[in-house]
């Protein structure tokens, strides 16, 4: 088959951190953090609500790096309810002041997966979960389970359970490309050569298989098409955007001086969660913060064995890649730090 790589804006046209309005075709802001450029954007855009709820994660954020880790997860928690009641409240959606979420130990034995976090119905996460799109209807899960599925933790994970299965394919050169004879368009990317096998393909989402069409490198895509058609980049671009949201559920980020794309594998495998990284990552520090509040020494017991790493590895990147994640869905705009010459 032959093909084209989508241009759009004078660029490769590809996905974006934004899952749910991301506005192609701006461009990166290249920022240290982005605390300030999204205040100033939410002054801009006369969202003094949402301001001020930036305002304090932003406070929380701060808290968060003096405090050690049997208390940081509160501070850290507080900064996550603060910026997504930004989001919310910048995308004029309700929502309840009920935090939506829950956890409490159903097995007195220390263990990650004696932690039960539970998604409700009503409140901040499940107003949250509607705007990305996944439902919360009393969904019940682990805290060991819920990690499992954060990509920015997963290598931590790995050597922390050793048994499990690998979740997150790291991907290369993530593209939209187009027929030469028709106007259908879909995604494709390089998988890593690593996973550039056959033995490797069948770990893979089921709206995703090889482009076999290409023989001297390993290209998977995306089953799903859409029609793009140059003389009407506006109505292609609104096509391309519903594209996305259907195939974000299956990619993954993680925040860092570069961009680092996963595809997350499909089942069957135990404990997978069909989440985004910012419902899940703002459940287990609320389940971590229920700890630190309410039994500190449970906590504490959990850094003083096996999962010492594993939890000072979520703490301390948790609150960067959340609020990265919160500040592209709230603007639209991909946010990367600047490389600078030592």
């Amino acid at each position: 088959m032959a093909f084209k790589e989508i241009r759009y804006k004078g660029k490769n046209l590809t996905i974006h951190k934004a899952s749910m309005d991301p506005l192609f075709g701006a461009k990166t802001v290249l920022v240290t953090d982005t605390w300030d450029y999204v205040d100033l954007w939410l002054k801009r855009e006369n969202k003094e609500d949402a301001r001020f709820f930036w305002q304090q994660a932003r406070s929380f954020f701060e808290a968060t790096k003096t405090l050690p880790n049997t208390s940081s997860p509160l501070t850290a928690y507080y900064c996550f309810l603060n910026a997504v009641k930004a989001l919310l409240s910048a995308k004029c959606i309700s929502f309840s002041e009920r935090h939506g979420v829950s956890g409490e130990p159903f097995k007195k034995r220390i263990s990650l997966s004696n932690e039960k976090v539970t998604f409700y119905r009503k409140g901040i996460l499940s107003a949250l979960c509607t705007y990305l799109g996944e439902p919360a209807n009393n969904n019940k899960y682990t805290l060991k389970a819920i990690l499992y599925n954060l990509p920015y933790i997963h290598r931590a994970f790995d050597l922390s359970y050793s048994s499990v299965s690998e979740l997150f394919i790291p991907i290369n050169y993530p593209m939209i490309i187009g027929s030469t004879t028709t106007h259908e368009a879909w995604f494709c990317a390089e998988l890593t050569e690593n996973y550039a096998n056959k033995t490797k393909l069948n770990v893979l989402p089921n709206d995703f298989e090889r482009e076999e069409s290409v023989t001297d490198e390993f290209i998977v895509r995306f089953r799903n098409r859409f029609n793009w058609y140059p003389m009407d980049k506006a109505g292609s671009l609104i096509r391309y955007i519903n594209y996305h949201r259907r195939l974000r559920q299956h990619l993954y980020f993680i925040y860092g001086p570069q961009r680092l794309w996963y595809i997350k594998r499909g089942g069957p495998v135990t404990d997978l969660i069909d989440r985004k990284s910012l419902t899940l990552t703002f459940a287990a520090m609320h389940r971590l913060s229920e700890l630190s509040r309410y039994t500190p020494e449970r906590l504490a017991k959990y850094f003083e064995g096996k999962y010492n790493w594993l939890l000072s590895e979520f703490i301390a990147t948790a609150p960067q890649q959340f609020i990265d994640e919160i500040s592209s869905e709230m603007t639209g705009l991909e946010f990367m730090i600047p490389r600078r010459a030592s």
